[in-house]
């Protein structure tokens, strides 16, 4: 069936509720102790965080010039054996194929979407400068990361080459909980192709759900509610907003729907 709109839901990928209890640890970013009635006081931040991590493998982008690594946090079990997570992928099995739309099961024609639990960071490493450079600063909880797939993708007959990045990420403790975990307020960043130049997709006072992709347009509509009380955190009574991006130049994003 020949639909303008191919629906993408990203439960899996872009939305905050999730009942794996593992996932909701993230890592602790501020000092925590208890008053004399056994409240939790948020103390001063933790300047030198530093991590346990380690690369999980080399992802291969549609430009040979460009690879990339996931970096996850080590974790200890109570064996104090040490474990990381691994790359899980979204794909999308409704290609329609008869109207010359060939995603070769990614997520989104031209782009491979991975996750994975404690992904902390990604590295880039240009083959032809022979440098590296690190997307984040510093440690953040990585919900997905969509990176240019390999594959010779297709839409509308047309190929479908991606050069940039985009990253679903957790990377404040905008509640002032202590931590960074799912409970913060979700972003939405670009990145050009070399992993640099990082920029907000969507407003930095909301919190990404969900979203639709329009394989008509090649436009990426993305749900938000926006922090309307300022206590960092998605509430379900706070108003939901609908923002696209123009997969084929996102530098042209817009609103789509604002609550009135």
């Amino acid at each position: 069936m020949n639909r303008i709109i191919t629906i993408l839901i990203l439960a899996i990928c872009l939305t905050s509720c999730s009942d794996n209890k593992i996932e909701k640890k993230g890592f602790q970013v501020s000092e925590i102790s208890e008053d004399e009635n056994g409240q939790k006081i948020v103390g001063l931040n933790i300047d030198s965080l530093k991590l346990e991590t380690r690369p999980r493998n080399v992802l291969l982008t549609n430009n040979p010039e460009h690879r990339i690594s996931p970096i996850y946090k080590v974790n200890y079990n109570k064996k104090k054996e040490p474990y990381t997570g691994s790359n899980s992928y979204h794909t999308n099995w409704n290609n329609n194929y008869e109207d010359g739309n060939n995603w070769n099961n990614n997520f989104m024609p031209g782009f491979e979407a991975v996750y994975g639990y404690n992904f902390v960071n990604i590295s880039h490493y240009n083959n032809q400068t022979k440098k590296e450079n690190k997307l984040f600063e510093k440690p953040v909880l990585i919900k997905t990361l969509y990176y240019p797939a390999f594959t010779k993708d297709t839409l509308n007959f047309e190929p479908v080459n991606r050069k940039y990045y985009m990253v679903s990420v957790y990377d404040e403790d905008s509640n002032k909980d202590g931590f960074i975990n799912v409970k913060d307020l979700r972003k939405f960043y670009h990145f050009d192709i070399e992993g640099k130049n990082k920029r907000n997709l969507i407003p930095a006072n909301y919190s990404v759900m969900s979203s639709e992709y329009d394989s008509a347009n090649d436009f990426m509509y993305v749900f938000a509610k926006a922090d309307k009380n300022q206590n960092g955190q998605m509430e379900q009574n706070e108003p939901t907003d609908i923002f696209w991006i123009d997969l084929k130049n996102p530098e042209n994003v817009g609103i789509q729907y604002k609550t009135e």
